[in-house]
């Protein structure tokens, strides 16, 4: 089965420069499972959630369709990575007690995806969804990275990007939902840092994929005067969306 990659060509850089998600929720999630045997995280990546579920579960699978990413992840003695698209996840049926897919789920086939996750599911086992929203610094900055996120790159945004951006609201959720409480991802970077999480983008690589310069410098000098010296460390904030229920 193909899939949509948009990250398999920068997969060190992704794995570098990409925030790690908060330890509450994972700890959260921990709470919600009746069992924490077996966790199954699917597009993985690098494995920054799977790496995020270790403290609470004894062990997580890993999988991506793409094996430049897995080449990028950091082991741990309990997860198993396994190169598979989360259409067609290689576990056993009702074994897992922990679905999870963070910043992924809008490149899926999703009745391929959640007929899979209801498979492998555990009676009552737990899926939970997530994805991050738009980066947030000051007034001042946020107005220029919003500019860059809509008008700079905002053509060049794969389509399936606007799920995200309705905060998942368009996508189906075929299992009992319950409500989630509200984390966020917060990071204290310099403008260094930030602008390397900023190439990660898909839409920086499809711009300058179609021929056009690098537009991260032109960035940081938008950025400068707001940021004061480049070496300052910001609060970085990215308000995390969630959709979780169980089987």
């Amino acid at each position: 089965m193909s899939f949509k990659d948009h990250f398999s060509g920068h997969s060190s850089d992704y794995a570098r420069h990409r925030p790690t998600y908060p330890d509450a929720l994972f700890s959260y999630l921990r709470d919600r499972c009746r069992f924490r045997n077996h966790a199954l995280d699917c597009a993985t990546g690098s494995g920054q959630a799977a790496h995020g579920l270790t403290p609470y579960f004894r062990e997580i699978t890993a999988i991506d369709a793409s094996m430049e990413q897995l080449e990028a992840a950091l082991p741990h003695s309990k997860i198993t990575y396994k190169q598979a698209p989360a259409e067609k996840i290689p576990i056993r049926e009702v074994s897992v007690d922990l679905v999870t897919v963070a910043q992924a789920l809008h490149w899926f086939d999703f009745d391929c995806f959640y007929a899979e996750a209801a498979r492998v599911l555990k009676p009552k086992g737990v899926i939970a969804i997530w994805a991050y929203e738009m980066t947030r610094v000051s007034p001042e900055i946020d107005l220029i990275l919003n500019h860059f996120y809509n008008q700079t790159v905002g053509p060049f945004w794969p389509p399936e990007r606007a799920y995200v951006e309705n905060q998942y609201k368009d996508i189906p959720f075929p299992f009992k939902a319950f409500a989630a409480p509200t984390f966020s991802m917060m990071k204290h970077w310099n403008l260094t840092q930030l602008l390397a999480y900023l190439s990660t983008w898909s839409a920086v690589r499809r711009y300058m994929q179609s021929g056009k310069e690098d537009p991260i410098p032109a960035l940081r000098d938008m950025l400068l005067p707001y940021w004061g010296a480049e070496d300052n460390e910001r609060l970085i904030t990215w308000p995390l969306m969630m959709k979780i229920g169980s089987a």
